[in-house]
Order: C-alpha cells, then sequence, then structure tokens
C-alpha cells in the first residue's frame, strides 16, 4: 500500500464523521448549523485545526498547490515579483510562483534537505518579494536564519508545510513562524483527505483575502448565500464537508501518527549508526514529523550501489521533487512584464532554468536515499522501508537487511 501514514489509520473515526455527512445530506460547506442536519464538519477542522498548530485562522482548501496560491494571492505577490524556492520541493512550490505570474528563483538546500540560510542573501534583488521555506519530507527548514533575512530585506515568509503537517521547529509548529503557511492533505501526506489542503496564519487581513480567493472574493465567514461585499477577485478552491469529515478525524489524530512515527524512526535509526561510509540527513529540530529517514553517503557511487540492491533510487532520480527532473521548467526563462504605461523596471525579470544549476544540491541529492517510516512514496524515492503499522520484529529485520547491505558494499 502506498501513501501517508494518514491512510494507514483510515477507520472507524472517520466512516463516522462521514456518515454524519452522508445521512443529513448536506455536502457543501456553507449551511445553518442545526437547520436541516448540516453538520459544518469544514468549520470544525478549520476550528480545531487553527488551535491545535496555534494559528490564529485557518482556511480549508481542496489541496497544497491551492494553498499556496491563496497564500500568493494573499499577500499581494504578482507580476516581475521574485520568489525564492528551493530546488529540492515538490513541483508545486515552483508552479504556483509562476501561475501567480511572479518569477521562482531556485536556491540551495543543505544536508537538511532543505533550504540553506547561506546561500539566502546573494540570491535577493530589488525584485525579490518573498521566501519559500519548504520543510522538506517532515523535517523544518531552519527558520532563525531564514526569519532573521526576511527581516532585514523586508521579505514575506510562505512556509510550504505539505510534508510537514504537525511537524515543530523551537516549540513553535511550522506554518506559524512565517507570514502564512500552507499544508496539504494528499493521500501521501501526514494526515490526508486524499486530496486537500489549508492555509494557517494568524493575520486578519492576510485570512480575510486568503479566505476570499479561495472563494470568489466573498468576506469570511459565510455560511449561506451572500450576494457584494467580496474583498478580492477569488477562485473556487473550497473543500466540500466529505473532505471536512475526514479531516476531522485526521486532525484530532496527528500527535498520536506524529508520537508513533518519531519512537518508530528511531528504533530503526538506531541500528544502522555507525556503519562505514553512511551517515544521515541533518535534522534542524527533534520535532520533524519521522516520516521519513534519509541515508546520506558519503559517494554518490556507494549510494547507487545501495539503491541497486534495495530496488530503489538515490533522491535525485526520485522524480518531480528535483528541479533537475522537472521537464515542465527546464531550458525556459520566466520573463514577466506587468501592463504598465511607464518604464517599470521592477516588473521586468529574466530567469533561465537548466539541470545541474544548483551544483551542491545536485551532490547532496546524488548521495541521499529515503527509507520510509510513515510515507510509502516510490515519487519520493521511498518505496522500501516500513510503515507506521509495522511492529518491532519488522523494523528490526529491515534495519538487518539495510545493515547488511551497506556493510557488503
Amino acid at each position: 500500500m502506498a501513501g501517508g501514514p494518514g491512510s494507514y489509520v483510515f477507520g472507524a473515526e472517520e466512516k463516522k464523521e462521514l456518515m454524519d455527512v452522508i445521512e443529513s445530506g448536506c455536502l457543501f460547506r456553507y449551511g445553518t448549523p442545526g437547520v436541516d442536519g448540516f453538520q459544518a464538519k469544514v468549520v470544525t477542522f478549520e476550528q480545531e485545526m487553527a488551535e491545535r498548530l496555534g494559528h490564529k485562522h485557518v482556511v480549508a482548501t481542496t489541496s497544497g498547490t491551492g494553498s499556496l496560491l491563496c497564500c500568493l494571492a494573499a499577500l499581494g505577490i504578482g507580476a516581475g515579483d521574485e520568489v525564492i524556492v528551493p530546488g529540492y520541493t515538490f513541483i508545486a512550490t515552483i508552479s504556483t510562483v509562476i501561475l501567480a505570474n511572479a518569477v521562482p528563483v531556485l536556491a540551495e538546500i543543505d544536508e537538511s534537505l532543505t533550504l540553506d540560510p547561506t546561500k539566502l542573501e546573494a540570491l535577493i534583488t530589488p525584485r525579490t518579494k518573498a521566501i519559500i521555506p519548504v520543510h522538506m519530507l517532515g523535517n523544518p527548514c531552519d527558520m532563525d536564519p531564514i526569519m532573521a533575512i526576511a527581516k532585514k530585506h523586508g521579505l514575506f515568509v510562505i512556509e510550504d508545510c505539505c510534508q510537514a503537517v504537525g511537524a515543530s521547529y523551537k516549540g513553535r509548529r511550522v506554518g506559524t513562524i512565517g507570514d502564512m503557511g500552507a499544508y496539504s492533505l494528499n493521500v501521501f501526506k501526514t494526515i490526508t483527505t486524499g486530496d486537500g489542503g489549508f492555509v494557517g496564519t494568524s493575520d486578519d487581513e492576510l485570512y480575510e483575502r486568503a479566505f476570499g480567493y479561495h472563494d470568489q472574493g466573498h468576506k469570511p465567514c459565510r455560511m449561506g448565500v451572500e450576494v457584494g461585499n467580496r474583498s478580492i477577485v477569488g477562485m473556487n478552491l473550497r473543500m466540500n464537508e466529505l473532505s471536512g469529515a475526514v479531516a476531522v478525524a485526521q486532525g484530532r489524530k496527528l500527535d498520536g501518527i506524529l508520537e508513533t512515527l518519531r519512537t518508530k524512526k528511531a528504533l530503526l535509526k538506531d541500528q544502522l549508526q555507525g556503519l562505514p561510509g553512511l551517515g544521515f540527513r541533518t535534522i534542524n529540530d527533534p520535532g520533524e514529523c519521522g516520516t521519513l529517514l534519509t541515508l546520506l553517503f558519503d559517494t554518490a557511487e556507494r549510494a547507487n550501489k545501495f539503491c541497486q540492491a534495495m530496488g530503489t533510487v538515490p533522491i535525485a532520480k526520485s522524480g518531480w521533487h528535483v528541479y533537475n527532473n522537472m521537464e515542465q521548467i527546464l531550458n525556459k526563462v520566466t520573463a514577466t512584464k506587468a501592463n504598465c504605461p511607464y518604464d517599470c523596471p521592477r516588473f521586468e525579470t529574466k530567469v533561465e532554468y537548466h539541470k545541474h544549476m544548483l551544483p551542491q544540491t545536485d551532490d547532496i541529492l546524488d548521495r541521499a536515499v529515503n527509507i520510509s517510516v510513515g510515507v510509502v512514496d516510490k515519487g519520493l524515492g521511498s518505496g522500501c522501508g516500513i510503515n507506521i503499522k509495522s511492529d518491532t520484529e519488522e523494523i528490526n529485520a529491515v534495519a538487518k537487511h539495510i545493515r547488511e547491505v551497506v556493510l557488503s558494499l
């Protein structure tokens, strides 16, 4: 079974919440509580998740991609604005910037597999508007230096928490440190509704704009038909009550899922310490999700030999999360100019994307291999390993096999 930990623990709780909605017959997220059986599952999820993570506001959406679009729109990012994103992230982090008519600027990662803060300032230009640190594979970015750089240069920070719902950094949940957080509830994520997502922020104005963008410009929080009073040109990225029902049940399982993953990852990782030529990616905070164990070999050759024996691939060859594999943008140019009657240099920019433009990122990903703990996904290169339901016997057997393969290299 491929998927994230939430899909492995789908059960009676989700079915109960779903049946509440099915029996009510009210599938739309809007209605009057207590009238015609309306259950208000989406609103319940938004309120509970806001409290759980430490946001003042949450807006449920149809996807993590939709959540990123809402954040960009809420912050007014558009024509000619440059947005710094890591070269190792899901394509949506980059494509949403392009869809906002802005320009993604690719940045190096470090051995945490997240943005390298030491390489950020060299990328900042007068057109830079925002940084999107991606808490990749459940590992929080090193947010203190990122936030210091953003503050110094007056930049917005959108935290891409799509792969790290519930993770924390120095006692704060990811997504609550920057201006806004974008989250995913896709089947491969920490908790899931199949597809879905949400936006988090504690800024009232940004909440109003994000809500408006996700719902045709409406202000929060209408519960029925409304005419007028719209604050922004928006889209339809609303979550329905069926997805909301599953989200409620999954959200209530989040902290238990994280505790289980961290315990099982520690058991697996402890048995792989001290092997020749093998280390691990840097974990920026013990509050990481624990969804994956990333092995970091001393050479690409050793990593490739390991993968051949395990029937997997190094992260560099794993798919659309690696900029080198994104044919949608490679050998292309992002050049943007607003419809401005004057000569507006601020709106003119040109960025080219090509393979191996990020040598530090390439070196790290060539040597890195993902072992599943809670996320089983060949697209991440984590098709082998354990899952959230693996018992101690299975974990020990997987650890023994990995040790034997590493020692045979």
